[in-house]
C-alpha cells in the first residue's frame, strides 16, 4: 500500500484481533447469573408452566484429552446434566481474557488459565433447578469451563515473556465439548446456545461510517470477516423513516419529479433549510416551466423562510402546529380524507383543499427533527399520501442522510439485502433497529471493540467508550483521539483528497466526486482493504503453522 501507514496498519489489524479476542471483566464464577445473554440460538426457549420437570442426573465431568487442555497445561474437562433430552443447553462460562505480558500476569485476577474450581454450581439463574420460574430447570445441559483466557476462540499457544506461556486452546476445548452434546443427545428438537462474559462474545461494532461507497463496501468485506455490527452515526435519525418503510412502504418523491411537477410543497415539521440549506435551490422549477408551486411550512417553527428566499415560489406561507406535530399531522389527514371534525382552524382546512386540488402534491418531512417515536409521524403522512394518491398524484421527499448516511445505508441494503444497524459475518445477516443501535450498545457494553469512520468532517468525533478504539478519522481528529487505547488513522476526505462517489438525498444518482489535491492519505477504502489482507494472511500463516 503506497501511503505512509504501514507501520499505524501493523498497530491496528493487531488491535483488531486482539479485540476480537477480548472478553469482559467479569469473574470466572458468573456463570450462574441470571441476566445471562444469549449468543446464539436455535430455537426459543419455551416453557407450560403444567409440565412436571423431567428427573435430572447430577453434573458428570468429562475429560476429552487430545490437543484439550487448560492455559497452564492442564487438562481440561467439561460438565454435562441429563434431564430433558429433546432439550438442551451449551453454556460457556465467562471470564477475563489476556492478550500480553501484562495481561496474562498469572496474579491477575479477572481469567484463570486453570481447572481447578471451574465445575457448575447449582444455586441461581439458570442453574437454580429449583425455582419454578427458571425455564430451564429441566433441560439437559453441556457446561464448557473457561481457563484459556481467549474468549473460547483461541488454538495456538503464545509465549508472552520469561516465565508467562499460555495454551489458548479455548476453540478446541469448546468443539470436543459441542461434539460430545450431538452425540450424546441425538433426539433434540431445541438447542440453546448461550454464555456469560467471555463465554458470550459480543462482535465488534463499525459506527460512524461517514465515508463514500467504496469506503462502505470495503467496510463491509472487513465487518464480514470479523462478525460486526455496522451502524452510522446519525442512525437514530434515520431509523424512523426507515422503520416505517419496513413496516407500511413509502411513496417516494426525487428531485426531478419536484422540479418538473410539483405544484404544492408542504414541509412537516422542518424548515428545510437548517439542515440542507440547499434544498429549496434544487426544487427551483425545470426549465420551460412557467412558475413554481406554492410552498407551505407546517408546524416548522420561528426563523422559516420568506418569499424572497424561495423566489421561484408562487406563494410561501407558513402555518403554526395545532397541539404537537402528530396531533396536527393526524387532523390533516382526517381531513383531506373528508372526514367531518369539529373546531377545525380555517388554514388547515384550507391546506387540506389544496393539497387535494394540487396536481402534484410532495410532503417533505425530516425524521432527525422529530420527537421520539417520529415513525408514528411518518405513518400518518402515508396514510394521507395513499389518500391524495386516490383522485390525483402526491409523494413524500425525507430529508436526511448528512455525512455519507443516506451512502451507507443504501450500500449497505445492496451488499446484504438488509439497511444498516445490521451485524454481518460467517453466520449470516442479523437486523435488528433498536438492540444494534450505536448508544445502546455501547452503554450496555455489548461489543469489544469501536471501528469509528468519520473521513468527513472533524465534527463528528468518536463517542467515549470503555473499550478499544480505531478511528479512520478526518486530520483535525487526530488531537482529540490521543487516548490511551485509541489508534487513529487519518484518511483521506472524498471530494477533497481523493475520488470517490456519494448517493444523493433522493437516492436515484450517484454523484462523483473529485479530489482537488493529494495529501499523501490512504482512503477510507484503502484501509480496510489492507486490514481484510492482513488479516487473511495471518490466518493463512497460522493455518500453515498447524
Amino acid at each position: 500500500m503506497p501511503r505512509p501507514i504501514v507501520r499505524l496498519l501493523v498497530a491496528l489489524a493487531a488491535l483488531v484481533l486482539v479485540a476480537a479476542a477480548c472478553g469482559g471483566d467479569d469473574s470466572a464464577g458468573d456463570e450462574a447469573s441470571a441476566d445471562t445473554a444469549a449468543d446464539t440460538t436455535t430455537s426459543t426457549p419455551t416453557e407450560d408452566p403444567a409440565t412436571t420437570p423431567v428427573e435430572a442426573q447430577d453434573w458428570e465431568e468429562h475429560v476429552p484429552g487430545g490437543d484439550c487442555q487448560c492455559g497452564d497445561g492442564a487438562d481440561f474437562r467439561f460438565y454435562s446434566r441429563v434431564a430433558d433430552p429433546e432439550k438442551v443447553m451449551l453454556f460457556f462460562q465467562g471470564g477475563g481474557a489476556c492478550f500480553s505480558l501484562a495481561t496474562c500476569n498469572p496474579d491477575d485476577p479477572s481469567y484463570t488459565t486453570v481447572a481447578t474450581g471451574l465445575q457448575p454450581e447449582s444455586g441461581s439463574g439458570v442453574f437454580d433447578f429449583e425455582n419454578p420460574d427458571n425455564p430451564f430447570r429441566d433441560w439437559s445441559m453441556v457446561f464448557v469451563p473457561y481457563c484459556t483466557g481467549d474468549v473460547h476462540l483461541g488454538d495456538n499457544t503464545n509465549t508472552y515473556g520469561p516465565g508467562v506461556t499460555v495454551n489458548h486452546k479455548g476453540y478446541v476445548n469448546g468443539k470436543a465439548a459441542f461434539d460430545y452434546m450431538v452425540e450424546a443427545f441425538p433426539d433434540a428438537t431445541e438447542v440453546f446456545v448461550t454464555g456469560s462474559s467471555a463465554g458470550g462474545v459480543p462482535s465488534p461494532l463499525f459506527g460512524g461510517l461517514a465515508t463514500d461507497v467504496q469506503g462502505t463496501r470495503a467496510l463491509y468485506r472487513l465487518a464480514n470477516v470479523r462478525g460486526a455490527i455496522l451502524d452510522h452515526a446519525h442512525g437514530e435519525a434515520m431509523m424512523p423513516a426507515l422503520r416505517m418503510l419496513q413496516d407500511r412502504g413509502q411513496m417516494f418523491t426525487t428531485l426531478a419529479e419536484i422540479r418538473n411537477r410539483a405544484d404544492l410543497i408542504v414541509c412537516v415539521g422542518t424548515d428545510a433549510r437548517s439542515s440542507h440549506p440547499e434544498f429549496f435551490r434544487r426544487c427551483a422549477p425545470a426549465a420551460g416551466r412557467e412558475a413554481g408551486g406554492r410552498v407551505v411550512f407546517l408546524g416548522a417553527g420561528g426563523g422559516t423562510p420568506g418569499a424572497t428566499e424561495i423566489p421561484w415560489a408562487s406563494a410561501v406561507d407558513a402555518l403554526c402546529a395545532e397541539g404537537d406535530i402528530f396531533d396536527t399531522v393526524a387532523t390533516l389527514a382526517a381531513l383531506v380524507d373528508s372526514r367531518r371534525l369539529a373546531a377545525v382552524p380555517a388554514a388547515l382546512a384550507e391546506l387540506a383543499d389544496a393539497m387535494r386540488a394540487a396536481r402534484y402534491c410532495v410532503l417533505v418531512w425530516e425524521p432527525a427533527r422529530l420527537a421520539q417515536h417520529g415513525a408514528l409521524v411518518g405513518e400518518a403522512l402515508l396514510r394521507l399520501l395513499m389518500n391524495l394518491n386516490r383522485k390525483t398524484r402526491a409523494g413524500a421527499f425525507t430529508l436526511g442522510g448528512n455525512d455519507g448516511a443516506q451512502t451507507a445505508n443504501a450500500a449497505m441494503s445492496w451488499l446484504s439485502g438488509l439497511p444498516l444497524r445490521s451485524r454481518v459475518g460467517p453466520q449470516g445477516v442479523d437486523h435488528d433497529p433498536l438492540q444494534y443501535a450505536t448508544a445502546r450498545l455501547l452503554d450496555e457494553r455489548a461489543v469489544d471493540l469501536l471501528l469509528w469512520v468519520a473521513s468527513f468532517t472533524p465534527d463528528l468525533p468518536p463517542p467515549p467508550a470503555a473499550l478499544p478504539r480505531i478511528v479512520l478519522g478526518h486530520p483535525a481528529l487526530a488531537a482529540g483521539c490521543a487516548q490511551p487505547g485509541t489508534v487513529f488513522i487519518p484518511v483521506a476526505t472524498p471530494g477533497i483528497n481523493a475520488d470517490g462517489h456519494l448517493l444523493r438525498a433522493d437516492s436515484v444518482v450517484s454523484l462523483p466526486l473529485h479530489g482537488v489535491r493529494d495529501d499523501g492519505l490512504a482512503t477510507v477504502a484503502e484501509v480496510a482493504q489492507a486490514l481484510v489482507a492482513r488479516l487473511a494472511s495471518g490466518a493463512a500463516a497460522k493455518e500453515g503453522a498447524r
